[in-house]
């Protein structure tokens, strides 16, 4: 399988290179000529294609959830982080809720249409090196996400678990989203086997990956006083449902 993945994964990279390519110049368009709803809409179609672009190495997608989840209100999605191809499914499945995401600033520059999203889409980009001012980051962050009423992904691991077995969740990120979106819905998420796709490393890619995402029962924000407390509830249900 992984003298297979050899050449597979060159056919991905060269579609998936591709992809970002075109992709990039059509979400300048769409941001700069008709504004933030025409660029959220090339941003979702990119999904999309990124994810048949992982369909080449067999990487299927499952995207279990049960829950109507209410539009029109601000909403926070806690879930374990297993590698960057979480990423496209998340935003593709949940796209009727204008998902965004806390990225290191490393990730706002360099990536054709990735960067671009992050910079102009409505994510926020923190320099870990600086704690303080990341801090200031993702309450202004927070308090975008609940006027606009739109979807913040928070991976509170603090790093992908490169073999899936889940990390310790950090609190500090999730307390400051908490108290600065304080009417949001919580969506705690579980993820199966994304790790899969670089369980070789970055060449070659892994084959035949069945990545799974559980969409857990949705909680009011403001029914739980002792933060750390939900905090640790949503912890338990996310990792009990990891492989």
């Amino acid at each position: 399988m992984k003298l297979l993945a050899y050449p597979i994964t060159v056919i991905y990279f060269l579609c998936f290179g591709l992809t970002l390519i075109i992709f990039h110049p059509i979400q300048w368009f769409s941001f700069n000529v008709f504004g933030y709803k025409v660029h959220k809409i090339s941003v979702d179609w990119l999904q999309f294609f990124l994810l048949r672009c992982l369909n080449i190495l067999g990487t299927r997608f499952s995207f279990n959830n049960p829950h109507e989840i209410p539009l029109g209100r601000p909403l926070i999605i806690v879930a374990n982080h297993q590698s960057m191809y979480d990423i496209p499914p998340l935003i593709w499945y949940l796209r009727k809720h204008h998902v965004k995401f806390v990225s290191k600033k490393e990730l706002g520059k360099g990536i054709p249409s990735v960067s671009y999203n992050l910079r102009h889409g409505g994510s926020v980009l923190i320099d870990r090196k600086e704690p303080l001012k990341s801090i200031t980051a993702i309450q202004n962050f927070a308090k975008r996400i609940a006027k606009n009423n739109w979807a913040a992904v928070i991976f509170p691991e603090g790093t992908r678990s490169r073999t899936g077995h889940p990390k310790p969740f950090k609190t500090k990120g999730l307390l400051t989203m908490f108290e600065h979106a304080p009417d949001a819905i919580i969506a705690p998420v579980s993820i199966n086997n994304s790790w899969k796709t670089l369980r070789y490393g970055k060449f070659p890619m892994g084959l035949g990956a069945h990545v799974k995402f559980t969409v857990h029962k949705p909680l009011e924000l403001s029914d739980f006083e002792d933060k750390d407390a939900l905090i640790k509830q949503i912890e338990t249900t996310i990792t009990e449902a990891i492989i």
